[in-house]
Order: structure tokens, then C-alpha cells, then sequence
């Protein structure tokens, strides 16, 4: 995801390059077909694991390949550092750039994950990170595996837009509001609103296993994603220190749940969150030093929240393994 700095010394998100869609009902230019395009996100990107999870709790994998740039990037792009010769094994290219610009001759917008690839053109087609987590679960339904989970059941959908909105606003944004401020004044009101929005889902959580309803819908993936790594990297690098993750008893219970249901911890490599994050952000940490803490081996106490009742995958059931070429480091405490 890209970022600007407005006039008043806040952090201000790019809007995205190629907001196209792929849909099954000839809404859009590119239809949902198996095996025409190619995933492309990162470990260490939130928003691009908000994506990945999606795709693992519906069961794609078989009809949407997954390629995985590395923690690290320039003023360049994002980059796949990490595969045999610094090359993705199926798009042939070393920077994720070079997908934008064949879409995009001379593009000079945000070089972001994630962003879906067709192919056979090594072109970008979309990187509109939230249509994409809503038409995987309901333009893609041909392909979702059995037993695959209702993230956006109809009759929430309102609430759950309410609550996303509020998450997206103030934490999965706020964290980069106060990371990437340039005044106290603008640093103190994203760190105001921080807090106070998580003190007010810890409130609703500690009535309710999920956010919406009983079951686990997107609002409970976008809020996740920022709660995982906030102790890692957004508690000491973004200076989101009122208390840490572990401090909120409320939260981080509720977020060690998610870490053990199947599709969300197991898309998570802490080290690769915190070599991005610590690696990267030159102007935030000029020493490029990445802290050996903290101990991940937490994720795996028993957290409690099964007296609240709810089904995580409703009336479904939990996704199988991830492929082997996809699967995480386990945690070592």
C-alpha cells in the first residue's frame, strides 16, 4: 500500500493504480476463470494477508496460484528476493513493477500487494485489496471448497461495512497514522483515536466471540491482521504504546483465537513482518536494526473464548492444510 504526507503533517493513503475487477457476471472486463491469474502478495504486508487469508478460508488455492514477494524493497518495488534467482517461478519477474507497467506503460502510481496478475500478459489486473477480499467470496463461489465460510452473509453485510469502515479508519490505517506522523499534533490524534477505537471493540468482543454475528466474517479478518503484528512492530515502531496487545486482556485473547483457527496463524512468518517493517522504514528506524523480540510462542496459550459460544466457519468447515510451498515457519518460543 502507498502513503502521501498531507498539508497538516498527517500520513494520507495513496488511492489505488489499477482498481479494476474480475467477476462472474459480466460486470467487468475480466472474468473469474481458474488458472488465468496469479496472486501476488507479500507476509509482511497487512493488507495483502488480509487477501491471502481470504483465499484460504474459501479454498482457491487450486485455481488461484499464490506468488510471495520478500520482506524487503527499494523506491523500486516490491521484489521476489526470495524465490531461485530473485525470480517469481511463473510471471518471470524480479519487481513487481514490471507487472504495473505492462498494464500501465510509464505507471507512476503506488507499486502495491495485493495485486492480482493475468498470466499469460504478465499484467497487472487489479490491486483494489478490498473488492477483491468481496469478490473472492461472492463472484468466485463456483470454485469455493466445500464447506467454504459465509464472510459476507447478506444479512450482516450493512454491519459489517459499519465495523470494517471504523477498523480501516482508525486502526489498520490509524497504526500507520501515528507511525508515519510528522507533528505531534498529528501523531497524538491518530494515537487518541487508536486506542479508543480499540477499547471500544475490545468492549463489543468481550460480549461476542466474533464481530459480527457468531461466525467469523471479513470484519474479524481486517481487524486480525493489524492485531497481529502490533506488538511485533506497531506497539515499539509506529510508537502505538499505550499498552501492547498482551496488556489488552480482551483483545488479545480474541486475536490468539484467530491465530489458532485454521487460516489466519497459519499465514503468519513474524520474522518477515518485523524485517519489513524495521528493514524498510528508513526514516522511522535509520539503523535498519531488527529486534530479536517478542517471543511469538504466546500465539499458542489457550485463550478461553470458546464460552462465548459462536462457530467460527458457521455451518462449514475449517480449510485443510495450506500447500506445501505456502506453508509458514512454526513458531519457536
Amino acid at each position: 500500500m502507498g502513503a502521501r504526507q498531507s498539508s497538516t503533517d498527517e500520513f494520507v493513503r495513496e488511492p489505488l493504480g489499477v482498481r479494476e475487477r474480475i467477476t462472474a457476471d459480466g460486470s467487468s472486463p475480466w472474468p473469474v476463470e481458474p488458472h488465468r491469474y496469479r496472486l501476488v502478495g507479500a507476509r509482511a504486508c497487512p493488507w495483502a494477508n488480509r487477501v491471502i487469508i481470504v483465499r484460504r478460508l474459501l479454498g482457491l488455492e487450486p485455481v488461484l496460484s499464490l506468488g510471495l514477494a520478500g520482506p524487503l524493497h527499494d523506491d523500486r518495488s516490491w521484489r521476489f528476493h526470495l524465490d531461485p534467482g530473485g525470480v517469481d517461478p511463473v510471471l518471470g519477474i524480479e519487481w513487481l513493477r514490471e507487472a504495473y507497467e505492462r498494464a500501465v506503460p510509464g505507471y507512476d502510481k503506488g507499486v502495491t500487494v495485493p495485486a492480482v496478475v493475468e498470466i499469460s500478459t504478465g499484467k497487472v489486473v487489479t490491486n483494489a485489496y478490498q473488492d477483491l477480499e468481496f469478490d473472492f467470496a461472492t463472484q468466485w463461489t463456483a470454485h469455493h471448497r466445500r464447506g467454504a465460510p459465509e464472510l459476507f452473509p447478506p444479512e450482516h453485510r450493512d454491519e459489517i461495512a459499519e465495523i470494517s469502515d471504523q477498523v480501516f479508519h482508525d486502526v489498520n490505517n490509524g497504526v500507520y497514522k501515528c507511525g508515519f506522523a510528522k507533528a505531534q499534533h498529528a501523531y497524538d490524534k491518530a494515537y487518541d483515536a487508536l486506542f479508543a477505537r480499540l477499547d471500544a471493540l475490545a468492549e463489543r468482543l468481550a460480549r461476542q466471540r466474533y464481530l459480527v454475528g457468531d461466525t467469523i466474517t471479513e470484519a474479524d479478518v481486517r481487524l486480525w491482521v493489524t492485531l497481529v503484528r502490533f506488538d511485533a512492530v506497531y506497539h515499539g515502531h509506529f510508537k502505538c504504546n499505550r499498552s501492547t496487545l498482551a496488556d489488552m486482556p480482551v483483545l488479545w485473547a480474541y486475536a490468539r483465537d484467530l491465530f489458532q483457527t485454521p487460516g489466519f496463524g497459519d499465514t503468519i512468518d513474524f520474522e518477515q513482518i518485523k524485517q519489513h517493517y524495521y528493514g524498510v522504514h528508513e526514516e522511522v528506524n535509520p539503523t535498519g536494526i531488527v529486534p530479536k523480540g517478542p517471543d511469538p510462542a504466546g500465539w499458542l496459550t489457550p485463550h478461553g473464548r470458546e464460552v462465548l459460544g459462536g462457530r467460527p466457519f458457521g455451518g462449514g468447515t475449517p480449510p485443510g492444510a495450506p500447500p506445501r510451498a505456502e506453508r509458514v515457519p512454526p513458531l519457536v518460543g
